[in-house]
């Protein structure tokens, strides 16, 4: 009965303008943030003058380029652009992703959320019919145009923004968040001055509404857009809920990304509607586009490949967020499955990191600078997270070998304050973390949280 459902589900098909509509949406959001990235000067601030970057592991090799990383945002900037015109749309799509995702491991300190948002879903769509109408691609041969394209490949889209919402939902149902209103006790009193809200940012009582709603707006936002009753509302709880949030804190593009993707949800005659003026402002024939034409799916070995990985994407997707369960320790303290998990703004974490480097022959030592090798944002990520300090602490051994010292050591001496608790020593300063390796398993030498976090 099940695979019978699941049959007819991949045989049915739908109208392809949602899908391209969301297309050109996309490639138009990103080449504004690249454009938004370089006027800023973040490129150059954030990926080249730096003289010290932070990898993730297993992609060590992936670095700044120097002048050369302008380039690497050069091609992202005009692949989105083809992206979004739908011109050679599988190489575009395919140069986005690579360029996109090179930026995004380059340097671990710069690693958002809605980063690695953009990474999944432009992965996603090199395997969906995007351009299947209103595109060049389709404009230029119209045997590449097709009306209907099957349904699940817009069903897919609609899928990996549900887990967004629902599993950032989930990672707020913890006792900090619901039960102590943290970090927002901590953040949103400094928006005294924010329009009708600020006065409330100031109650305490407001807070803990703050906290509660976002968890149940997380929760709930997935089936009031799949729901078409229900739709209207969910749209405009997504339009309020964003443009407040990216009023109060520096979250770039992300806010206007959510927006404009969750248009996926409506139905097909918004899109062909938006297609249509489109289409009537440039006195531009729409049967081009709107002819008809099924594309569709051929049971071949590629196809079949493509569903497979499609399938193992989602598997993923549902299953890493949850990898934390296999580090002991409290989450938040150790951030061992802490990425890529949709934990999107849970914590507050500050911290101060001294190291010491002893030169093993002479037992000669110092305290080291961090200025002198970071930046303020990267000692300010650094000094909060143990992957980064290890990372660092690496590099100094290195750094020091190379000034002639001997058998060095790396010993750290760190405080680290969670969620407005009292600030505790963090890693044992007594390992000498160049005897310490990266890699997926737990890192003993972080010190014990002595405090509890129930919940997700």
């Amino acid at each position: 009965m099940v695979t019978d459902r699941l049959r007819r589900y991949g045989t049915e098909h739908t109208e392809a303008a949602p899908l391209a509509v969301f297309r050109v949406l996309f490639g138009l959001m990103m080449l504004a943030s690249i454009i938004r990235f370089g006027a800023m000067g973040w490129i150059d601030q954030l990926y080249v003058q730096p003289q010290f970057f932070f990898p993730y592991f297993g992609f060590e090799w992936v670095r700044p380029l120097s002048g050369w990383t302008y380039m690497i945002f050069l091609l992202c900037g005009l692949s989105s652009l083809s992206v979004a015109l739908g011109y050679k749309y599988r190489l575009s799509i395919i140069l986005f992703f690579l360029s996109f995702t090179y930026i995004e491991l380059m340097d671990k300190t710069t690693y958002l959320n809605h980063y690695y948002f953009i990474s999944l879903v432009s992965f996603l769509m090199i395997f969906l019919p995007v351009h299947a109408t209103f595109s060049l691609d389709a404009w230029l041969d119209p045997k590449k145009a097709f009306q209907f394209i099957p349904r699940w490949t817009i069903d897919a889209v609609k899928l990996m923004l549900g887990i967004v919402y629902f599993y950032a939902g989930l990672a707020k149902l913890n006792s900090d968040w619901l039960f102590h209103a943290m970090p927002l006790k901590i953040w949103l009193p400094y928006h005294y001055d924010f329009p009708l809200l600020g006065e409330l940012f100031q109650q305490s009582w407001f807070l803990y509404v703050f906290s509660w709603a976002g968890a149940i707006y997380d929760l709930m936002i997935p089936f009031l857009m799949i729901n078409r009753r229900t739709r209207v509302l969910g749209f405009m709880m997504i339009v309020g809920f964003h443009m407040i949030t990216g009023a109060l804190f520096p979250i770039g593009m992300f806010p206007y990304i959510m927006i404009a993707s969750s248009l996926i949800f409506f139905d097909s005659s918004l899109h062909i509607k938006i297609i249509n003026s489109f289409l009537s402002f440039f006195k531009l024939d729409p049967k081009v586009f709107f002819n008809d034409k099924y594309q569709l799916h051929e049971q071949s070995l590629f196809n079949q490949s493509k569903l497979k990985l499609i399938l193992l994407f989602f598997a993923l997707q549902l299953l890493i967020p949850f990898r934390y369960l296999l580090y002991p320790g409290e989450l938040f303290w150790t951030e061992e499955g802490y990425p890529f998990s949709w934990r999107v703004m849970l914590m507050e974490k500050s911290g101060k990191a001294t190291f010491k480097v002893v030169d093993g022959q002479s037992n000669k030592w110092l305290y080291v600078d961090n200025t002198v090798f970071l930046t303020s944002f990267q000692e300010k990520q650094m000094a909060t997270q143990p992957d980064f300090i290890l990372t660092y602490a690496h590099f100094l051994k290195e750094h020091y070998e190379g000034e002639g010292w001997a058998e060095v050591e790396v010993y750290v001496d760190s405080f680290v304050a969670l969620n407005g608790r009292i600030s505790k020593r963090y890693i044992d300063p007594s390992v000498d973390l160049t005897k310490e390796k990266e890699s997926f398993g737990h890192k003993t030498w972080i010190l014990p949280f002595e405090d509890e976090i129930k919940g997700l």
